[in-house]
Formats: structure tokens, sequence, C-alpha cells
């Protein structure tokens, strides 16, 4: 994990060092610079201030000369060749003679003017020891506490992180919870982080749990279906053969077929539906016309004596290689939803060469409505009892499953459009 919490904390840790590091050399650059503009001009003033003081006493004191600092003094009415070249064009007060490597106070009396230097390279040394070792003997102890406060840190969230790698590395689907059975946690997960071990492994077995009771109630309904739709249409083929049926008795029949075989595809959509999505489905090619024209001549059977024309027109003839009954049912959908909200008027069922388009003058959508439509149990005319508020939602469930796109185009009172589009897979023929 890139960004997980180890890494955010070493990215913490490392910024407040890189300030702090920051913060310290710029302490070492202004203390030192403190140091040899404040504490050695001080210095000379008080030198100054001292040898005018024996001076007083004593004519012949002579101006101060040591290691560090050396002094001169041109009496009152005196010339200044005898000083250095470099310090006569100096008027009174503190230089930094860089070139020289010098530091200058110079102090003007009545007994004349004194010249103090003291040695850049001594002031250098100096600040060194009182300001630069102390600044790197406070950055060395930052450095080592936030050292000991990483391992600290790092110690404190490695269960959490561990937890984290091993959660990443599951498959929803397939959640591995093996590594956090508690007889397998490491020695060093403990407390919250093994709680949060427990919670996690608890969830698991649930969800694994959940997923074989899916698939066992998946596989056994469909068992269970298809048994007594097998029964009804073996009934209804026998009771077909009958010379002596009656046109009302055969056309009852007949739908009760159309039926059945609209079931087994709900029945085998819903399968597709409740399995895995790497488990692929059983894929054919089919004629989508033909598809399109089973389900209407079952759709006009829901108009009854409504004033509404179903029509069908094939500008083309696509073929898909996908499981036909997924169609049946997307197209039947879309097709019953057309008959239960259109009054009077036309369904027209338009074949293209790579989409099916479903238009109807029924009653339309609203903007709100057609926001909607696909969610679950929403239904745009609560008022008109047919439909649960389903069908668009497996519709735009089984064309995800298989690529296919959904667009859908309403006005209130004027109609509905819908258009399945199909990938390029579709064309006319193997």
């Amino acid at each position: 994990m890139p960004y997980g919490l180890s890494r955010k904390i070493r990215i913490a840790f490392i910024v407040q060092m890189a300030l702090a590091s920051l913060a310290i050399l710029l302490a070492f650059y202004v203390v030192t610079t403190l140091f040899k503009y404040s504490f050695i001009q001080t210095t000379l003033k008080d030198e100054a201030r001292h040898f005018w003081e024996l001076h007083q006493a004593s004519s012949a004191q002579p101006p101060p000369n040591n290691f560090a600092l050396r002094g001169y003094l041109v009496e009152a009415g005196y010339s200044k060749l005898s000083l250095p070249p470099h310090l006569r064009p100096l008027t009174p007060g503190f230089h930094d003679l860089m070139e020289e490597g010098q530091l200058v106070w110079v102090e003007q009396q009545p007994a004349g003017t004194l010249y103090l230097v003291y040695l850049r390279e001594q002031a250098t040394r100096l600040a060194l020891w009182f300001a630069v070792l102390p600044a790197m003997l406070a950055l060395f102890t930052i450095y080592g506490v936030t050292w000991l406060t990483y391992k600290a840190s790092k110690r404190l969230v490695s269960p959490v992180a561990w937890l984290a790698r091993v959660v990443s590395r599951w498959d929803p689907r397939h959640p591995d919870i093996a590594a956090l059975a508690p007889e397998r946690l490491p020695p060093d997960i403990q407390g919250e982080a093994r709680q949060l071990a427990g919670a996690l492994y608890t969830l698991g077995e649930r969800v694994e749990a959940q997923i074989g009771r899916e698939h066992a109630f998946t596989r056994d309904t469909s068992h269970e279906l298809r048994t007594p739709l097998t029964v009804i249409r073996v009934a209804s083929d026998l009771a077909l053969q009958e010379p002596a049926l009656s046109p009302r008795m055969e056309r009852s029949l007949q739908r009760i077929q159309r039926s059945g075989r609209d079931m087994e595809a709900v029945i085998d959509a819903f399968l597709i539906l409740a399995r895995d999505a790497d488990i692929e489905p059983q894929r054919e090619w089919f004629d989508v016309c033909e598809v399109v024209q089973a389900e209407a001549e079952s759709a006009r059977v829901l108009l009854g004596a409504k004033p509404v024309v179903l029509e069908v027109q094939c500008d083309a003839q696509p073929q898909l290689y996908a499981p036909p009954r997924v169609l049946h049912v997307v197209v039947g959908n879309l097709l019953r939803n057309a008959c239960n909200y259109t009054d009077r008027g036309r369904i027209a069922v338009t074949i293209e060469a790579d989409a099916v388009v479903v238009e109807d003058t029924g009653i339309g959508m609203s903007a709100e409505a057609l926001a909607r439509a696909f969610e679950p149990f929403y239904r745009a005319a609560p008022e008109r009892p047919m439909g649960t508020g389903l069908g668009l939602s497996i519709v735009r469930r089984l064309c995800d499953r298989f690529g296919w796109t959904v667009v859908l185009d309403s006005i209130p009172d004027r109609g509905t459009r819908v258009a399945v589009r199909f990938p390029a897979q579709a064309g006319n023929g193997v």
C-alpha cells in the first residue's frame, strides 16, 4: 500500500526532521552573526573603556596587545602614519574588514584615537565553541529523539499496518480469512489490533457463510423451479396434440407454453446475475430479430382491448454472441413496461445494426422519475397496479453484465424511448 499508515508516519517524521534542521541552521547563522557583531563589539567597547581608564591614570599605558587583540593609539595632534594603511581611513565606530579578516573598533577621545583590532579567526573560533557546537548538539539531540519516537510509533502502528496488508489481499468474493484466525495471529498483535482482527475474522466467516447460502439457494432454486416448469411444458405439449381441441383451448395452452418459456428465461437470467462475474455463462450466436419478434408476440396479449398498435421493424439482421434468454428477458421487460404504461397510440420496436429501440406513446416520465428509473422497486406511476418496479433494474443489471448499454429518454404525456445498444461483437452473422 503506497499510502499506508507507516509510510505517512515516516513522511511526517522526515518532514519534522527537515524543518527542525532548517530551523537550527537558521539559528546557527543568527547566533554566529550576533556573536560576531554583538558579543565582539561589546567586548571591544569594554576593552576601550578599560584602556581609557588606565590611560587616564597613566598616559604611558600602552594599547592592548595580545593573542586575539591588537591595539593602536594615535595621540591628539599626531599623524596616522604609524597605523597600518588599512586602518587610516576608518572613522569612529565598528568596522568589519572582510579582506583583512579583522573586526575593528575605533574610539576617539580628547587624548587621542584608539584602534582595537580583533582577529576574525579568533572570533570564528569562539563562535564555534560557544554557539555552533551547542546548536549542533541540540540538532543531534532532536535527531535522536525523533528517531526513537519514530521507532516507537512504528511499533505501535505495525499491527494495524499488518492487518491492512492482509485485508488488502482479500478477494471480496472469496475473502481468505485464515490468516486472521486467533491462533495464527503474530505475537505483536495485541490489544485493540487483536480485537479488530477478531472482528474481521468473524465478519469474514459470516461473508463466507452468506456466499455459501447464496450459491446453494441459486442452485436449489434453479432445480426446484425447473421441475414444475418441465411438467407444465410436457403436459401442455400433450394437450395440444389432442385432435378435438377448441380454438379457445388451443390459444390458452399456447399462452401457457409461452409463459413457461418466459419463466425459464427469467430463471436463467437471475442465475446469471447471481453467479460470480468471472464465471462465464453459456453463449451462442442467435438472431436478434427472432428474439424480438417472439417477445412482441407475447406482449400483444398484454394489450388486450387497448387501442394500441405494437409494431416490429427490422432495419438490420444483427446477431449476438450471448445467452439468448438474456435478451428475451431484457426485451420482454421493456415491452411489458411499454404495454402497461401506454393507453393509446403505438409501440414501435426497431432493430438496428447495433441496437434494439423500443418507443411508445405512453404517459412518459418526469425528469425526477427518469433519474430514478433504474432504482429497484421504483415506480414512476405508483397509482397504476401493474409492475413491481424491478423491470428496468433487471434490464440495467443484465446489460451491464454483458457490456450492453441502456439509454432512456422520456417526455411526460408524450412517451418513452429506450435503446439497448450492443458492443462491436454484434454482426450480421457468424
